[in-house]
């Protein structure tokens, strides 16, 4: 009897030091049980694949400055009465803008766009027309169309934009905002396809107006060469950087 008990006695001394040593022993930790193991791999997975998804997100919104000089903005007036050229339509470059366009492909409605161009700086591009031409019509442009000593900017503000990637790095989009001419403000449309490559936007559309919303003159008492259609279009290629 005295060698039975004496035996429980061990046994019962070594499964206390047992699971004393893994608390007292540094680094050492008690075997997790079998359903955390079997867990595990799926929490690894859900991190991997968290991980992964940050790492191919899209990025947020990106603001990119608009170049003149790598870009085209041309108003097309069409004809309509003209006395020395008939059935000559007038191409007139805004060459002279500064602007920023801001595009979050995860979310267009935060996306913008702010342009002015510089009335002086639109002239006669179309090579219907010769140079002696080109510079009465200029001068029309100038004295009775812009008035860019009154008016020395047209400047569009966008309020809203809507629209959705269409392939790789390509958007279809509708900006909605105010255009500013001849001191005069109203809301007008634009259809814009907008196209990443790197650090350069490109965005390339048309648009339409009519001149006498914003009481715009289009002839001469004198020569009458821009004496034009109520409505003038425009197409637009314009290029910005980030």
């Amino acid at each position: 009897m005295r060698i039975l008990r004496f035996c429980i006695g061990l046994v019962l001394v070594a499964a206390i030091v047992t699971a004393l040593g893994y608390r007292l022993i540094p680094g050492r930790r008690p075997p997790l049980p079998a359903r955390d193991t079997l867990a595990s791999p799926l929490v690894a997975q859900a991190e991997t694949s968290s991980n992964i998804e940050r790492l191919t997100s899209v990025p947020t919104s990106e603001s990119y400055r608009l170049e003149a000089s790598q870009s085209k903005f041309i108003a097309h007036a069409h004809r309509g009465g003209l006395l020395w050229f008939k059935g000559h339509d007038h191409l007139i470059g805004v060459h002279e803008f500064t602007g920023e366009a801001r595009l979050d492909p995860n979310l267009i409605a935060n996306s913008s766009l702010q342009i002015t161009a510089k009335t002086a700086s639109m002239q006669e591009t179309s090579s219907d027309f010769t140079d002696a031409q080109k510079k009465i019509i200029n001068k029309e442009l100038h004295d009775i169309v812009f008035l860019p000593d009154q008016y020395p900017e047209i400047v569009f503000k966008s309020t809203s934009v809507t629209g959705k990637a269409v392939g790789n790095n390509q958007f279809d989009l509708k900006i909605v905002g105010d255009l500013t001419l001849n001191g005069i403000t109203r809301q007008i449309k634009i259809p814009t396809k907008v196209t990443v490559s790197g650090n350069e936007l490109r965005a390339e559309g048309e648009f339409g107006i009519d001149r006498s919303n914003y009481k715009v003159k289009a002839t001469s008492a004198v020569h009458g060469l821009i004496r034009v259609q109520d409505h003038v279009d425009f197409t637009f290629d314009i290029v910005g950087r980030r």
